[in-house]
């Protein structure tokens, strides 16, 4: 488990040190007394959930906060930064997840913005410049034009321009806040092995993520901070992931709380010979190859599959928001219907969380009642006008349901942590009472004690009679939600699994291009 030791072992030379750190906002504590440690090579995650207190460390430690309590050291050496470019100046160097680059200009541009090298202290050589770009690009093994702008880059290669931009600055200490949040499959395996690379240079990396999996391959250790609080120091291969999750949540998890299944409900959803054709540059392509599957009352049928193998697309295509051209029949209760739009698959009872929240799941410049009721407006208007006290009936009821943690139902929906904006985006379609739900990545960007919070949800409703289907690209999340699970790859279904037969390594040799298909007797 975790990664082979390297400059980042036990005996490496301690680079960093914060000793009785403390911050508080407003009178509440963010960091109560935290020691933490940095030794050179060496990969160290810090993990909590949201609020405990990561964000606020990694600020100290980057300059951006200067009112703490407490001792930072840097080779032995007290270090009182003023601000983000005193830290860089000492070698310590933090990308946000929020990326901070300029989009319209080039990547050599950003890479050196405000630090551009001059000819004779006044024009910028650009020449000079691309040259010094083209160098740390090499350095991490990218082929990303300096002169490429960067608004024409994927995630992915943005991430890297950042990594570049702190190479610049010489950093021997590199902060790296949820770095793969928004990166594919291929893209964090790329910036993996960057991180792996930097790591035997000797630079030293503060890696937060809220993927355990992705923590337990790639760090040496990991401290775990709840409520302000360290709770955990340890090298990473003492943990287990139950062992890291306890730590976090304050309470074991258990391998399924999901309660007696209802294999024996009757089927809600039908879909056979389904296909998708979508147009691109080069004329149609199909996106789906005639999938076919049945999902009954109170069961959660988990759809596996790497990046772009189409699960999304069947989602969409149910759902009714699928772009192309689809063909098969879909059935809902045994009646065959044609979903052209959200509208119509709402009047059927079926409802699709997506799996970008923020662009298409809610309206984050509105309230908590606005997004709520959203769907429902139709539903409980009086003669074409809004019932508003409806509305905050509605909003409130699934608030408390929910347990949103919230100021009321009027607060921004902006304000609200992750988890609990997806607990608004869940609770908008709940509220419209759906008999079919299709959850796509549905825990995505959350931390561990919001997605405990949203598995209970899931599996309360299911209890509940609902039919869901769940697309999650997190191998031990799709184990433990499903009954059974669909996969998929290159578009084609490759077999379905009970959960009796589902283990990572069966969804593994079904998703894998040229890999297995299942045979009739569902042996893959």
């Amino acid at each position: 488990m975790g990664r082979t030791a390297g400059t980042g072992a036990p005996t490496a030379s301690v680079i960093l040190v914060a000793e009785h750190v403390s911050k508080s906002f407003a009178g509440v504590n963010a960091l109560q007394n935290v020691d933490f440690d940095l030794r050179a090579g060496e990969v160290h995650a810090l993990m909590g959930e949201n609020g405990a207190g990561k964000s606020t460390l990694m600020k100290i430690l980057a300059g951006v906060h200067r009112d703490y309590e407490g001792v930072i050291r840097i080779d032995g050496q007290s270090a009182a930064f003023t601000g983000v470019r005193d830290a860089e100046q000492a070698g310590v160097a933090i990308i946000h997840q929020e990326l901070n680059l300029v989009p319209e200009l080039g990547v050599a541009d950003n890479i050196f913005l405000g630090r551009e090298p001059l000819i004779a202290g006044v024009l910028i050589d650009r020449r000079r410049m691309i040259r010094a770009a083209e160098r740390l690009l090499r350095r991490l093994g990218v082929a990303i034009a300096p002169e490429s702008r960067v608004a024409d880059l994927r995630v992915g290669e943005q991430q890297l321009v950042e990594i570049a931009k702190a190479l610049s600055l010489n950093a021997r200490i590199l902060i790296m806040d949820e770095p793969t949040s928004a990166l594919s499959s291929s893209e964090c395996e790329t910036l993996f092995k960057i991180v792996r690379q930097l790591s035997a240079e000797g630079v030293a990396i503060i890696y937060t993520s809220h993927r355990i999996e992705e923590v337990l391959d790639l760090a040496d250790r990991v401290t775990v901070l709840r409520d302000g609080r360290r709770v955990l120091t340890a090298a990473i291969g003492e943990l287990s992931r139950g062992a890291i999750i306890a730590a976090m949540v304050g309470r074991d998890m258990a391998a399924s709380e999901r309660g007696i299944t209802a294999h024996d409900g009757a089927v809600v959803l039908a879909v056979k010979n389904l296909t998708l054709d979508a147009l691109g540059p080069h004329g149609w392509r199909r996106l789906l190859h005639g999938v076919s599957f049945e999902l009954r009352r109170g069961e959660i049928l988990g759809v596996g599959g790497l990046l772009g193998s189409g699960r999304t697309e069947i989602l969409e295509s149910i759902f009714g928001v699928a772009r192309g051209r689809r063909g098969g029949a879909i059935a809902i209760d045994g009646a065959p219907v044609d979903i052209t739009s959200p509208a119509e698959a709402y009047r059927l009872g079926v409802a699709l969380v997506s799996e970008d929240r923020k662009e298409r799941g809610l309206h984050l410049g509105y309230s908590i009642c606005d997004n709520i009721a959203l769907p429902s407006i139709g539903a409980i208007s009086r003669f074409g006008l809004r019932a508003f006290a409806a509305e905050r009936a509605l909003a409130a009821n699934m608030v408390k349901r929910l347990q949103v943690r919230c100021t009321g139902i009027g607060q921004m929906t902006a304000s609200l942590s992750g988890g609990n904006q997806q607990k608004i985006v869940i609770g908008k379609w709940l509220a419209t009472n759906p008999r079919i739900l299709l959850l796509d990545e549905p825990t995505r960007g959350i931390d561990i004690g919001a997605k405990l919070e949203i598995y209970r949800l899931i599996f309360d409703l299911a209890a509940q009679g609902l039919g869901i289907m769940v697309v999650t690209s997190e191998m031990p999340e799709l184990l433990l939600l499903s009954d059974r699970i669909l996969v998929m790859c290159e578009g084609r279904q490759t077999g379905i699994l009970s959960r009796e037969n589902a283990t990572q390594e069966a969804v593994m040799r079904l998703a894998a291009p040229g890999g297995a298909t299942q045979s009739r007797d569902g042996v893959a």
